[in-house]
């Protein structure tokens, strides 16, 4: 059995933590081919006083405390695995964990560098000739992506990977799915998203100015940190949604709304997990437009995109019921049929695959 060490945010809280249903989407379909994951993720940001699951019986967690020598007592133990993972974004000490968890891998163990956000990280490393992860790209196997497509794939390359693998979003059809409607969700459109500096603009541009160009249309907004930002009289604030009551807010409104970070609009070919949640559930998902939205959902007809906040509104406003649940039905068997995690599982495999078993022939001989 394939042993994988796996150095991300966390698992278990999606507090903070857009990437968590994307790493149990992937790892729980790994563990279905057979891998053994233990998942590593610092006690930071108060994730573990708001845990949206329990620690899963396909995947190990070692939660260890935000402090440096907790931090190197976790990286210790990569040395047990043949697959080490160390993802962006973990959310302490980031260079040192990569230093440490590099350090511990065995010789023949293969090296991966997980990024969830490669644009900003990409954007990062032209700006930063000394940050610390130019060279520490010379010591890992390959990079793979949360998405990003031919971009992401030659700005890595450039740095200096050996190689680079966009892994999209999907969904995983077990946790996201058609649900019962909940009146705390009501409403004509809905957003859900963390206050972030690269989206904060954005969300101004095509929610709240949507929201304020249909003042008698109802909006909703869920996520963590919007509590002190000005908004229209019709948008309702409801905080963080844990990740179980994602499918009830998603089929609930009218139509949601997903907005993509600005340098992953930027760069495109990056579909915010929120896509394929709100898909699998079968709502009518109205997106910004970006390059690439084609491969995944067919414009007018599974999905609704909009270039500003005008746009959002004259969507809201001449969308009926009717046709906002058609779309969402096409979406839900589009993303089925092409876009899971099964689908995204089986491409990690072939590629941990064709990087390990050459090794283990090299060894044999």
């Amino acid at each position: 059995m394939t042993k994988i060490a796996f150095y991300g945010s966390s698992l278990l809280s999606s507090y903070w933590n857009g990437a968590a249903t994307y790493y149990r989407g992937l790892i729980r379909q790994l563990a279905k081919l057979g891998y053994q994951v233990t998942f590593y993720e610092p006690n930071v940001y108060d994730r573990q006083k708001h845990r949206d699951m329990v620690p899963p019986t396909w995947c190990e967690v070692v939660v260890y405390e935000g402090t440096r020598e907790a931090l190197k007592e976790a990286a210790a133990e990569a040395r047990e695995a043949d697959v080490v993972v160390k993802a962006s974004g973990v959310g302490f000490e980031d260079e040192a964990l990569m230093d440490h968890v590099l350090a511990a891998a065995r010789p023949d163990a293969l090296k991966i560098y997980w990024d969830v956000d490669a644009p900003a990280t990409l954007a990062q490393l032209g700006q930063e000739a000394d940050h610390p992860l130019h060279g520490q790209l010379q010591k890992v196997d390959l990079v793979l992506t949360y998405g990003g497509g031919d971009p992401v794939v030659y700005g890595y390359r450039t740095f200096g990977a050996r190689a680079c693998v966009p892994i999209y979003n999907a969904l995983d059809p077990d946790t996201h799915r058609p649900a019962r409607p909940d009146d705390r969700f009501a409403a004509d459109l809905a957003f859900l998203g963390n206050r972030l500096p690269d989206r904060e603009a954005r969300v101004e541009t095509f929610f709240l100015d949507a929201a304020a160009k249909l003042p008698e249309a109802a909006f909703l907004l869920g996520g963590s940190g919007w509590c002190d930002k000005p908004m229209p009289a019709n948008v309702r604030y409801i905080g963080h949604v844990s990740t179980r009551d994602h499918n009830c807010f998603n089929v609930t409104p009218k139509a949601v709304l997903n907005i993509s970070r600005a340098s992953m609009a930027a760069n495109g070919y990056s579909p915010a997990t929120r896509v394929f949640e709100a898909a699998g559930a079968g709502a009518c998902l109205i997106t910004d437009a970006w390059t690439g939205l084609e491969l995944f959902l067919k414009e007018g007809e599974e999905v609704l995109s909009a270039r500003d906040g005008q746009d959002v509104a004259d969507a809201v406003a001449s969308l009926t019921p009717a046709q906002a649940a058609e779309i969402g039905r096409r979406a839900r068997a589009r993303i089925m049929r092409d876009h899971t995690y099964a689908h995204r599982a089986a491409e990690v495999h072939r590629i941990i695959t064709s990087h390990i078993s050459p090794r283990q022939v090299e060894a044999a001989e």
